[in-house]
C-alpha cells in the first residue's frame, strides 16, 4: 500500500511477516509503487467486467449491421452515447452507434466524472446545465434506471486574491442562470469541510448542486433510452473506412461507413472516437487537430470523516479531490504531461503505468489542502489517455473538407460533464442544420485550414492548454505556444515601433503599442518542461503577466492615449489579418441576395455593412460587401470575372468560419459562382480620426471630399504611387478610410502614411483601442455581443435587413416571425459612472431582479465611463419592449458588488453619427 507524504511518497512495504513500513525516496517509490499499487478505476461496476465475461464468445458485432442508416455515430463513449440519445429524441429512428469494443472502453470508463456547473463562459454554463438535467432527472424518468448521479456539491479553492475574484465573477454569472453558489470565508469553509486546511485560503466558492457522474451507469442508460426510440447500438465492430462520393458540383460527401463486418450506406457520420478521432478523420480525408496525453489520478484508502464532503478543485495547486464514497480520488494537471505518441487501435479498457516522477508534483498540494492524506494509503492508480486540443475547446460540427462528416471529440477531459449539452447541440446540428446555442467556440471551422494539420502548432498549443487547464482565465490572456505562424508584411516594422501582438487563428495582430521597449514573441519553451530552458527576461511574457488581473492593467493609460489621439487627431490601425474574399460569377448576384441580409446590389463603387444569417435568423457574421465593376485584367485588387462581383472584408479571427458558411450555402443552393480567398495577398490599413482626411490627402491621388468620396463607397486609387482600394468606412466612429493594399506594397504605403501623418499627430494603435472605441460608438463585435444565436432584430441591427423589400434571403422567415411575435430579449447598452473595470459575464439587475448578463464590456475613454452590452429578458416571460427597457432602474453586479447603471437606447458617444460623416 502506497502512502502520501510531503516532498516524497512512502511505500508501506509490508511482507507477510509484517515488517514495519520504511521511508523511501522518490525513485524507489516510482519503482515499487508500480508493483504494489493496483491499476483500477474506482467504480463498483464497469463494462469491462461484462466484456471479460463474454470473452469466450467468438468476437463479432453484437448484432447484424443494417444496410442503411440516417446517421452513423462512431465511438461508444460519453459523446457518442449522448449524441445517439439526442438524435433519437429528435426523431432520428435509423441512427446507429458503432463501437469497436464495448461502450466506454476508450477513455470514458476511467474518467473522474466530475460536473462543475460554473465556468467562465455563458454557453458552457448552459451546456453543463443540460448535462445535469439529463443525468440527474431525464434519463431516470424515461428509463427507470439510476445513472449513478451523486449530488454532493463542489468547492473551488482560492489561495490568492485574483483567484477569489475569478470565483466572484462566476458567482455573478451564475445568478443570471439560477445556479446557486456562495463565496465562503475560510472559517465557513472549515465548517463545511472539517478535514480541510484553510490557513492559507482567501475564500472558496461553494456550489451545492454540483456532483459526480458514473460512466458505465450514464452510458448504459443513455443507450437504453436511445434503443427504446429505435436507435441501434452495435459493439465489437471496428470501423475500417469512410466511403466518399463526389456529387455533380464537385462536392465531397459521405456515402457509407465500412467495417470488418460489412458496410452501412449513410449520408451522415459523427466522429465521436475520442483519442482515436484523428485516425477516423484520416479515413475520410478530414483533419482532426488533437493530441493524446496521459492523465492520471490515484484513489485513496478509506478516510474517516470524508463521507458526503463536496468535490474540491484547488486550482492554484492544480489538483482536484473527488469524493469516492469513503475515499478520495486525487488528480491534477501538470506542466510536463506525457504524450501518447503511438495511439494503439487495440487499446480497450486499458491503463498506463503511473509515472510517479510526473505525478508527485500534485501530492504536496493535495496534502496541504487535506492533511489527513499524508497518512492515507493509496488503493489504486488510474492513468489513461485523454485528448486535448489547441485551444482547450472541443471539436464539433461539420468538417469543412467533407459534407456529412461531423465531429464530436477532443473534450479535454470534460467529455462527461459537457457531453449532455454537446450531444444535444450536435444532434440539432445534424437534424436542423444548426445548433440551438452559439457553438462557434467549439465549431471545427473556427480553425484556419493552415493550422489544422500543422504538427508543431497542434502539439505546442495542446500542451499549453493542458498545462494551463487550471489557470485563472483572465480577459486579455494570450497564448505563448504556437506563435508567429502567420505574419503580415508590416510585422517587423510594427514590432520595432513597440507593437505588443495578440494572436488570432495563427495571425499576429497588433494589440497595443508600448513606447518603452520592443517585445518579440519567442519560440515556445514548454514552460521549462521536457528539459527545455525556460526563457529568461522575456519581455512579452512579462507584459502579458501585467494583464493577469481583473483590475485595469498597468498599461491602461497607454491604451487610453491611443484612443484619445484617434478621437482628437488620427490613428492608423493595421488590420491586415482581416479575411478578404471575392464572390464572383454568373450567379454571384443571386448568391449575394440570398447570403446577405442587407441589399448589397447597389451600383459598383458602393460598400454595404451587412449580416449573414442562418435559417434560425441567428447572425453567422457581420461584414462589409463592396460591389465591383467587371474587368478582364486580373490582379489581387481587380479580379477578372464575368457576371457580378463583390469584395468581402470579414474579421480575421473568424475568416475561416465565414469562408465555410458561404461555401456551404453556395453548395446547398447550387449557385454557379466562385469564392476566392485573397487574405494573404492583400494587407489592410485603417486611418481614422478628425485629421485622417488631411493625412491621406497627401498620400492618395484622389479627392477625399464628402462630395467626391462619400461614406460607404470605395475607389481604386494610388497611394504613394502604389495601387490600393480605398474604402470610406469606420470601425471606431470617426472620419476615416481603409486602404486595401497588395502585399508587396504594404510597407511603402504604411511608411508614406506615417510620414504624412507626423505633422498631424498620427499614431499607431491596436485592437485594444479598437475594442474601446467601437464599444463607445455602439458598434457590434461578432461573437461578443453578436452571435449565431442572436438575431439582428434582438441586436439592434434591423437596419441591416432588407425586410421592406420582397427579396428572399437566408433567415428572412425567422426574422418575420420574430417581428410579428415580438422580441423576447433585447441587447441594451449600460454605462457605469464609477471608473471600474468590467470585461463581460457581469449580472444585469433591473428593478431588483437579474434579467441577463453582460456579453461585452470595456472602458470608454472619451466619455470616461465603463460601457457594457448585454441581452435582457422580462422575468414575467413577455416581450421586451422599448418601454420595458426605458422604465427600469439598472445595476451591474461585478464580483458580488453592484454598481448603479444607466441604460441607453442609442450609442452614448456621437449618437447622431456626425463624426463618420466628417462633421466635427
Amino acid at each position: 500500500m502506497a502512502l502520501l507524504s510531503r516532498g516524497a511518497l512512502r511505500v508501506a512495504a509490508t511482507s507477510s511477516q509484517g515488517r514495519s513500513a520504511r521511508n523511501l525516496g522518490l525513485q524507489p517509490l516510482a519503482r515499487e509503487a508500480r508493483s504494489t499499487t493496483e491499476k483500477n478505476v474506482p467504480y463498483q461496476r464497469t463494462l469491462k467486467e461484462e466484456a471479460q465475461g463474454s470473452s469466450a464468445v467468438p468476437r463479432g458485432p453484437s448484432q447484424p449491421l443494417p444496410s442503411t442508416a440516417d446517421v452513423v455515430v462512431i465511438g461508444g463513449g460519453s459523446l457518442g452515447c449522448q449524441t445517439l440519445y439526442h438524435l433519437a429524441k429528435l426523431g432520428v429512428s435509423q441512427a446507429v452507434l458503432l463501437e469497436r469494443e464495448r461502450l466506454t472502453s476508450g477513455t470514458t470508463w476511467h474518467t473522474a466524472g466530475l460536473l462543475w456547473q460554473l465556468r467562465p463562459s455563458d454557453v458552457e454554463v448552459e451546456l453543463l446545465a443540460h448535462t445535469r438535467q439529463v443525468v440527474s432527472h431525464d434519463l431516470e424518468e424515461e428509463t427507470g434506471m439510476h445513472t449513478g448521479w451523486i449530488q454532493n456539491g463542489g468547492l473551488f479553492i482560492a489561495s490568492n486574491r485574483q483567484r477569489l475574484d475569478e470565483y466572484k465573477r462566476l458567482m455573478s454569472l451564475g445568478k443570471a442562470y439560477g445556479v446557486e453558489s456562495h463565496v465562503l470565508s475560510p472559517a465557513e469553509t472549515k465548517d463545511l469541510y472539517p478535514l480541510m486546511n484553510v490557513d492559507d485560503l482567501y475564500g472558496t466558492l461553494y456550489v451545492p448542486q454540483d456532483g459526480t457522474m458514473d460512466p458505465a451507469g450514464t452510458c448504459t442508460t443513455l443507450t437504453r433510452a436511445a434503443v427504446a426510440r429505435g436507435a441501434k447500438v452495435i459493439e465489437n465492430c471496428p470501423v475500417t473506412g469512410i466511403r466518399v462520393r463526389t456529387d455533380d458540383f464537385g462536392v465531397r460527401r459521405v456515402a457509407a461507413v465500412e467495417t470488418e463486418h460489412g458496410s452501412i450506406q449513410t449520408p451522415c457520420v459523427v466522429n465521436c472516437a475520442g483519442v482515436w478521432a484523428s485516425t477516423v478523420g484520416q479515413m475520410a480525408g478530414v483533419k482532426v487537430p488533437l493530441v493524446a496525453m496521459h492523465h492520471a489520478y490515484v484513489v485513496t484508502e478509506r478516510i474517516e470523516g470524508i463521507q458526503n464532503m463536496p468535490n474540491v478543485r484547488d486550482h492554484d495547486a492544480s489538483v482536484y479531490l473527488r469524493l469516492q464514497g469513503d475515499a478520495l480520488s486525487v488528480g491534477g494537471y501538470e506542466a510536463n504531461p506525457i504524450f501518447w505518441e503511438e495511439v494503439s487501435d487495440k487499446f480497450a479498457f486499458g491503463l498506463f503505468d503511473l509515472d510517479w516522477d510526473v505525478f508527485t508534483q500534485h501530492i504536496e498540494g493535495a496534502i496541504n489542502r487535506v492533511p489527513v492524506l499524508e497518512k492515507t494509503g493509496i488503493k489504486s492508480t488510474v492513468c489513461g489517455p485523454e485528448s486535448f486540443t489547441p485551444d482547450h475547446k472541443p471539436l464539433m460540427g461539420e468538417a469543412p473538407e467533407l459534407r456529412g462528416f461531423f465531429l464530436g471529440c477532443g473534450f479535454n477531459s470534460a467529455g462527461m460533464m459537457l457531453g449532455g449539452g454537446c450531444g444535444h447541440e450536435l444532434a440539432n446540428w445534424i437534424v436542423h442544420g444548426r445548433p440551438e446555442k452559439d457553438m462557434y467556440s467549439y465549431d471545427i471551422r473556427r480553425f484556419h485550414h493552415s493550422l489544422t494539420d500543422h504538427p508543431r502548432w497542434i502539439r505546442e498549443r495542446s500542451h499549453e492548454s493542458y498545462a494551463k487547464n487550471y489557470s485563472v482565465v483572465f480577459p486579455h490572456d494570450e497564448p505563448l505556444a504556437g506563435r508567429n505562424m502567420r505574419k503580415d508584411p508590416l510585422h517587423e516594422e510594427l514590432l520595432q515601433r513597440g507593437c505588443v501582438f495578440q494572436e488570432r487563428q495563427g495571425w499576429e495582430r497588433p494589440g497595443w503599442f508600448n513606447p518603452k521597449e520592443t517585445a518579440p514573441v519567442l519560440d515556445y519553451d514548454y514552460y521549462g518542461a521536457y528539459g527545455k530552458q525556460a526563457h529568461g527576461n522575456y519581455a512579452y511574457s512579462r507584459l502579458l503577466g501585467d494583464e493577469y488581473t481583473f483590475d485595469f492593467p498597468p498599461h491602461h493609460h497607454t491604451i487610453r492615449e491611443e484612443c484619445l489621439t484617434c478621437r482628437r487627431a488620427a490613428a492608423v490601425f493595421n488590420m491586415s489579418y482581416f479575411g478578404k474574399f471575392y464572390l464572383l460569377g454568373v450567379d454571384a448576384k443571386k448568391a449575394a441576395d440570398w447570403l446577405f441580409s442587407a441589399d448589397v446590389n447597389r451600383p459598383p463603387g458602393s460598400t454595404v455593412y451587412t449580416c449573414m444569417l442562418n435559417h434560425r435568423g441567428g447572425t453567422e457574421s457581420d461584414l462589409t460587401v463592396s460591389r465591383l465593376a467587371s474587368g478582364t485584367q486580373a490582379s489581387p485588387l481587380t479580379p477578372a470575372f464575368e457576371g457580378d462581383g463583390y469584395y468581402l472584408a470579414v474579421g480575421g479571427a473568424v475568416a475561416q468560419h465565414n469562408w465555410s458558411h458561404i461555401t456551404t450555402v453556395l453548395q446547398d443552393q447550387k449557385f454557379r459562382c466562385q469564392l476566392m480567398d485573397c487574405s494573404e495577398d492583400l494587407g489592410m490599413l485603417s486611418i481614422q480620426g478628425p485629421a485622417s482626411r488631411a493625412v491621406l490627402q497627401d498620400v492618395l491621388d484622389a479627392d477625399l471630399s464628402n462630395e467626391a468620396f462619400p461614406f460607404s463607397t470605395h475607389q481604386l486609387v494610388r497611394a504613394a504611387g502604389h495601387p490600393v482600394r480605398a474604402i470610406r468606412l469606420s470601425f471606431v466612429g470617426e472620419l476615416g478610410w481603409e486602404l486595401h493594399v497588395p502585399r508587396e506594397s504594404c510597407l511603402p504605403v504604411y511608411r508614406a502614411v506615417m510620414e504624412a501623418g507626423a505633422k498631424h499627430g498620427l499614431v499607431n494603435a491596436g485592437y485594444r483601442a479598437i475594442d474601446s472605441l467601437s464599444i463607445e460608438k455602439g458598434y457590434r463585435h461578432w461573437h461578443a455581443d453578436l452571435r449565431p444565436d442572436d438575431t439582428p432584430l434582438e441586436a439592434g441591427l434591423a437596419f441591416t435587413c432588407k425586410l421592406k423589400s420582397s427579396v428572399p434571403f437566408l433567415g428572412r422567415e425567422a426574422l418575420e416571425k420574430q417581428r410579428a411575435t415580438g422580441l423576447y430579449r433585447r441587447l441594451v447598452c449600460l454605462t457605469v459612472e464609477e471608473e471600474v473595470p468590467m470585461f463581460g459575464l457581469e449580472a444585469i439587475w433591473r428593478n431588483g431582479q437579474v434579467v441577463g448578463h453582460v456579453r461585452r464590456a470595456d472602458f470608454g475613454f472619451t466619455i470616461n465611463k465603463t460601457i457594457a452590452y448585454g441581452y435582457i429578458r422580462d422575468p414575467s416571460g413577455g416581450p421586451v419592449s422599448l418601454d420595458f427597457v426605458k422604465s427600469g432602474e439598472y445595476a451591474l453586479e461585478r464580483m458580488g458588488v453592484t454598481y448603479p447603471a444607466q441604460v441607453h437606447l442609442k450609442s452614448p458617444f456621437d449618437p447622431d453619427n456626425k463624426r463618420v460623416k466628417g462633421i466635427y
